[in-house]
């Protein structure tokens, strides 16, 4: 007789913490990933005054396109922790070998994309949203660096979210801790050119990033070779294309990327209007990005280690424990961001000063951190409800939360707010988009819960 996964017999809040803690933990140390890399890279000294502050921007305007190649790679990951995660449940062992192999040559084309993307359209991206030389350059060397070399990141991805999708959590944590502690100790050798490293500057931020990358997908990988052994790899299977399991994958997958990649799409229209204002307010919005990482990658942490969780439930028609699950998500959610609302509102100057930050930025970002942080506790509620959405394959509805959040509300009212000339007021905009995703996501849940839930 097979053996039980540990998601269908474990206490359900000790299976929540020891599924969610190791990625919550290794999303830690990437937010300290990020946050570091940005405050080395604001210390760069170049030929004009400001430059530190220019490869700030620099580094923010690269962020859009960045962040739709996490989109891409984690995405398709989603679909595969489902599919994976959902036939393990099914005791479909077949099915559940298939969508990891097909994932593993899904991701190689993934890297493609954003090679051809690197070559020929780097530049363009970049100078779409600057007409400061400087910037322009410094964010073209940057983003041409990450997005050619990118094939380690969607591995890392994949690699891990085969690992999440078995419960094996601990090794997803080694594989993004180890890759972005690599990351931090290169920063500054490269940035810098401390002892035998050349001097690189904006392109050493880009290297570290890179070498981190790799270091993190060889462990991915080793975990699981030699560990995860509730899936069966084979170079034959990789090699076939499952034209089934693909379409299964990005049945889940396709939202998935939609709804990620709306957040590239928001961060750039965002920098077009802060650009609007100043170079320094771009500056202050990608520093706010840095420093929510601290409290929103740890909800995303729980929220990876839910999803598999709630998918075997689901695939095991356990109601009751999907019930338990979610719930006790929501609160630990929630506090996590209560958390952040407290610190952005009581030491934002401080953790401004930590990016080398001028007296006019200081003067920008303390209402903004101030006025954003607002919606802290109300994005960990959607990011927790939303979790239900992709273990029960309506990924769709994740989708539209997210259109409707970032495109439908945060742009075209930050836009509007623009147009009174007061910065202070655009910052209003996110937490009047936090509020519609919360109906939004209400209006969903509840009809999940009545064609779905309530029926198992």
């Amino acid at each position: 007789m097979t053996k039980e996964n540990k998601m269908g017999v474990m206490p359900v809040k000790k299976l929540i913490v020891s599924m969610s803690l190791p990625m919550m933990i290794s999303m830690l140390v990437q937010a300290l990933y990020n946050v570091v890399d940005s405050i080395f890279v604001s210390q760069i000294v170049g030929t004009t005054p400001n430059a530190g502050q220019d490869a700030l921007t620099a580094v923010t305007l690269a962020f859009p396109m960045q962040n739709l190649m996490i989109a891409l790679g984690s995405g398709t990951g989603v679909g595969i922790n489902a599919l994976l995660s959902r036939s393990l449940g099914e005791k479909n062992f077949s099915k559940s070998d298939s969508a990891a192999n097909t994932g593993i040559l899904l991701t190689f084309f993934n890297y493609l994309l954003f090679l051809i993307i690197g070559v020929f359209f780097a530049d363009a991206f970049i100078s779409s949203q600057t007409d400061t030389p400087v910037i322009a350059e410094y964010g073209t060397i940057y983003l041409r660096i990450i997005a050619c070399c990118s094939v380690a990141l969607f591995f890392q991805i994949t690699f891990e979210r085969l690992l999440q999708s078995t419960g094996k959590t601990f090794y997803s944590m080694l594989s993004q801790a180890s890759g972005a502690v690599i990351n931090i100790i290169f920063d500054p050798l490269l940035i810098f050119g401390i002892g035998p490293f050349p001097q690189l500057g904006i392109a050493g931020a880009a290297y570290a990033t890179i070498f981190g990358q790799c270091v993190g997908s060889c462990i991915g990988l080793y975990c699981n070779l030699h560990f995860n052994k509730e899936i069966n790899f084979s170079l034959k299977k990789i090699l076939t294309i499952d034209v089934t399991t693909i379409k299964d994958i990005y049945f889940v997958g396709v939202p998935s990327i939609l709804m990620m990649s709306i957040g590239s799409v928001m961060t750039y229209l965002m920098n077009l209007i802060l650009g609007a204002f100043s170079s320094t307010a771009t500056a202050v919005f990608g520093v706010y990005f840095k420093l929510q990482s601290f409290f929103f990658m740890p909800v995303f942490g729980l929220n990876n280690g839910l999803i598999p969780v709630l998918a075997y439930n689901y695939g095991a028609k356990n109601k009751q424990r999907i019930s338990e699950a979610l719930k006790f998500a929501l609160t630990l959610a929630v506090s996590i961001m209560i958390v952040g609302t407290i610190a952005f509102q009581s030491i934002p100057a401080l953790l401004l000063s930590l990016f080398n930050a001028s007296d006019e930025m200081i003067k920008i970002g303390i209402p903004a951190l101030r006025i954003i942080s607002l919606s802290f506790p109300i994005a960990g509620i959607c990011i927790a409800m939303g979790s239900i959405f992709q273990s029960f394959s309506k990924s769709f509805y994740s989708l539209v939360v997210s259109v409707g959040r970032q495109l439908v509300v945060l742009i075209p009212v930050a836009w509007l707010l623009s147009k009174t000339g007061n910065l202070n007021l655009v910052w209003f905009a996110f937490p009047i988009a936090e509020i519609a995703s919360l109906a939004i996501s209400t209006y969903y849940f509840r009809k999940l819960y009545r064609t779905t839930m309530s029926v198992l």
